[in-house]
Formats: structure tokens, sequence, C-alpha cells
């Protein structure tokens, strides 16, 4: 029965990751680029910017919502994930080093849709009888589509992403803090689930405040951990780097030399674990940061759209890029074990699990390596489960109504524990099924409202 499922599933992925994601995907991202006279480029300084003027740790209340930079830290929390690490390493082995470079196409244009979504999710957030903003694409999609439509993609999209982030792809996250510590550190993983569940607990049941006081304050430490550790390895092997970018550019184009198979086919897939990956990474698209950046508190909704674009930049073009650039220069050069493609004994030694401990160890030494990156993927995913559960619990609310966010707490804890005592690659083939689906009822509304978000872009900046 299981295998049957898995079976349809994977089906289902394939084709929405072959054909129906890339399309949208890119095609949503060059739709506004062009409407907006590329935003990304014209903007994304004002939007970094604004992160680091506006860094801050001290928390505080905002009034049923978030200040911008605690916005985009959530944001931010979400997009940063086991995306960056297994997922990047996923698409490494897959589709060669190229698909790289397809992630950087995908994040570009994303940057643009992430805009979009961040701007309408601005325009069309309302505030309950509590005091509480709630916002995402469930408000803009029923602003684009009126009566029974509206309602049914709503729910589709509520639906998908409840079962997406809320559930499964907290179980993906747990499990991969719970194998990499056990790896790692020798701690069974039982009891980081344990200790995970009672962490996540304190956190959900504080609501927005205590979660965007502790994603203020993680996000920046983990991410310049992280980065610090990167840069070490980068520059132990600065010989290799530009034989690094070459790889990425030339199997781009290329891919058959480095995965197999003919040109066509390699291309293919290439493209396709670009824009899976792309997606799980960076999120523009899929309409899940949206509901962070409705919670800030900014003058302006372009204001916002500014920060989610620079958020996307920061989680591809640096964080997924630096991840990548290691595993590539210490695995895929010409002393490394990947220098032929993923072929041979190799695939019995290497995954997407261990990639990136690997290629980290080829510096700081097995174990080092190993513990570094398990210290990493802990915050990342962790970090990740905190901002997939408020955006869940959100529309959680819009379906059920508040009293149904305890009960869903309780479930989700379930699930998160499920994660770190055992995962299967059906979990993970329903994460990536569902998170593919929250995009087409999204990427929808985003076309029909470019009216909205292009008269809104010309408003705030005064340009024709």
């Amino acid at each position: 029965m299981l295998e049957t499922i898995q079976t349809i599933v994977q089906t289902v992925n394939k084709y929405l990751s072959d054909y129906i994601l890339v399309f949208l995907l890119i095609g949503v991202g060059l739709w506004y680029s062009i409407k907006t006279k590329f935003v990304q480029v014209r903007y994304l300084g004002a939007g970094l910017k604004k992160i680091f003027g506006d860094l801050s740790f001290k928390g505080g209340d905002h009034g049923g919502g978030m200040s911008s930079f605690q916005a985009v830290a959530t944001a931010i929390a979400a997009q940063v994930g086991t995306g960056n690490i297994v997922g990047s390493a996923g698409a490494i082995l897959i589709g060669g080093p190229g698909a790289i470079f397809w992630m950087w196409v995908i994040a570009f244009f994303g940057m643009a849709t992430i805009y979009a979504e961040a701007t309408l999710a601005q325009k069309t957030r309302v505030v309950d009888k509590d005091g509480n903003i709630q916002g995402g694409p469930v408000y803009y999609i029923t602003t684009a589509f009126k009566g029974s439509l509206g309602k049914f993609l709503a729910g589709f999209f509520a639906i998908a992403i409840i079962l997406a982030l809320g559930f499964f792809g907290c179980m993906v996250q747990s499990n991969s803090i719970g194998s990499t510590i056990e790896t790692a550190f020798g701690v069974p993983s039982w009891i980081v689930g344990i200790v995970l569940v009672i962490i996540c607990a304190f956190i959900f049941v504080g609501g927005v405040s205590r979660l965007a006081s502790v994603t203020e304050k993680l996000v920046p430490i983990m991410a310049a951990v992280f980065l610090l550790g990167g840069l070490v390895v980068l520059i132990m092997r600065i010989q290799y780097i530009p034989a690094t970018l070459g790889m990425i550019f030339k199997y781009a184009f290329a891919p058959q030399a480095i995965i197999g198979g003919g040109l066509g086919s390699a291309l293919k897939i290439a493209v396709a674990q670009g824009a899976k990956r792309g997606l799980f990474s960076n999120e523009a698209g899929m309409g899940s940061t949206p509901h962070a950046h409705a919670l800030a508190q900014v003058k302006c909704p372009h204001e916002q759209g500014t920060v989610a674009m620079a958020s996307v930049f920061i989680d591809t073009f640096v964080v997924l890029t630096l991840n990548a650039l290691v595993i590539i220069s210490t695995l895929y050069t010409a002393d490394g074990p990947l220098a032929n493609g993923y072929t041979g004994s190799v695939v019995d030694t290497l995954n997407n699990a261990n990639l990136a401990q690997t290629a980290f160890g080829t510096v700081f030494g097995e174990n080092l390596g190993s513990m570094f990156v398990a210290v990493c993927l802990f915050f990342f995913a962790f970090s990740t489960i905190l901002g997939w559960n408020l955006f869940a619990k959100i529309n959680v609310v819009y379906l059920f109504g508040p009293k149904a966010k305890i009960p869903f707490i309780v479930i989700a804890l379930v699930f998160i524990f499920l994660g770190t005592m055992a995962s299967n690659t059906l979990v993970w083939d329903l994460s990536d099924m569902f998170n593919q689906l929250m995009v087409i009822p999204n990427a929808l509304a985003l076309f029909a409202l470019t009216g909205v978000v292009v008269d809104n872009y010309k408003k705030d900046t005064g340009r024709k």
C-alpha cells in the first residue's frame, strides 16, 4: 500500500517539478521583473540597507505584528533550513554542479516574485478582534478571485501549507536534526526529539511575539557562524575556486558530462533540480514567507517588498552558494571523490545527508567537520520549524478559527518528535508534493493581482 502511494506521489512530483513548477516559477518571476522594470536590481541595495540598518536584538511589542527586521528574520529562519545544506547537496548529486546555476536563475527571478508576494501580503492583511494581524496568500487569493473559486483556491492552499510545512515539512527538518546530532555527537535521536519538542512547545505557545524575539537573535548568529566556517574552507581551498565556478557554469549547459545520459535528459534533470531545490531553499513563489511579511509594521508595502527580496538574496546567493562552493571545491575538483561524477563506490558512502559533513571534514577533519555541520544544521532546521509552524498556524486559524491553535500545536509537536525517531522517502516526497502544490494557487493569484502590485510600486516609489 505504502509503495503504491509513494509511486503515485513520486509521479506527481516528477510532472510538477519537471514541467509545471519550472514554467510557473520562472514565468511569474520574469513577468514581475518586466512589470517592475527589474525591481530586484533597482532596489536590492535598499532592502539590504533596511535589514542591516534595522538589525536589533531587543524584541518588544509591535501591536499584534512584528518589526520589519523581525519579519525578515522569521522569513529567513524559514528559508535557511535543510534546503540550504541537504537540499543543495541533493541538487548537486542528482543534477550536477550546474544545478546551482539554475538555482541562481530561479532565485534572481524569484526576488521579483517575492517582492509581489510581500506587497500583496501587506495590502490584504487584516486585524482580528484581538488586535492581532493576520495575512498571507489566503487573503490575497480571495481578493484576486471572488466567490466560490476564491474560497476553493484559498482552502486548497491552506490545506497544502498545513500538510507541507506544519506536519511533513517539520518532520523532515527534525529528522535532519536528529540524524546529524546522533552521527556527530552520539546522542540518541529520541533524546534530541524530546529536547526539541520541549523547546518548540515553549516558543509555539508564546505566540508571535515570543517567536519573533527568538528569530531576531537566532538568525544573525547562525548565519554568521556558518558563513565564517564556510569562508575558512574556501580560503584553504582557494586554488580550486576558479575550477569550482567553472564547473557550475560548464555543467549548467552540459550536465551530461558529469551526471551521464543524453544532453536533453541531463539538462532537464539539472534545471528541474535547480527549480525544485531552489524553491525548497528560498521559497519565493511558494507562498510561505508572505505570512511573515504581512506582520511587519512598515511605512509602505514597497518597503517590506525590498526587504523580502533581500532575504532571498541572502538565502540563495550567500548561504546556499557558500555551501555549494564548499561541496564542489572539496569533492568535485581534481582530487575529490566526485571528480568523475556520482558513480561507482562513492554512491554507497556519500549521499545528500552527509555530503556537506564530508566536504567540511576535508578541511576541518572528519570529526570536527561532522560536528560543525551538525550544529549549523540544528540551528538552520530548528529556525525553519519555528517559521513554518507559524505560517501553518495562520492557515489553521483561517480554516478553523483561533480555537484550533492548541490542537494544531499538539499535532505538530507529535510530527516533530516522530521525525527525529524515523523518517522515510515517502515523508520527503509528500513534503515536496505539497510544497509544489502550494505554488499553483499562489502563482495564479500573483498573475491576477499584477495591477495591484504595479500600481503600488509606482505609488510608493514615484516611478512611472
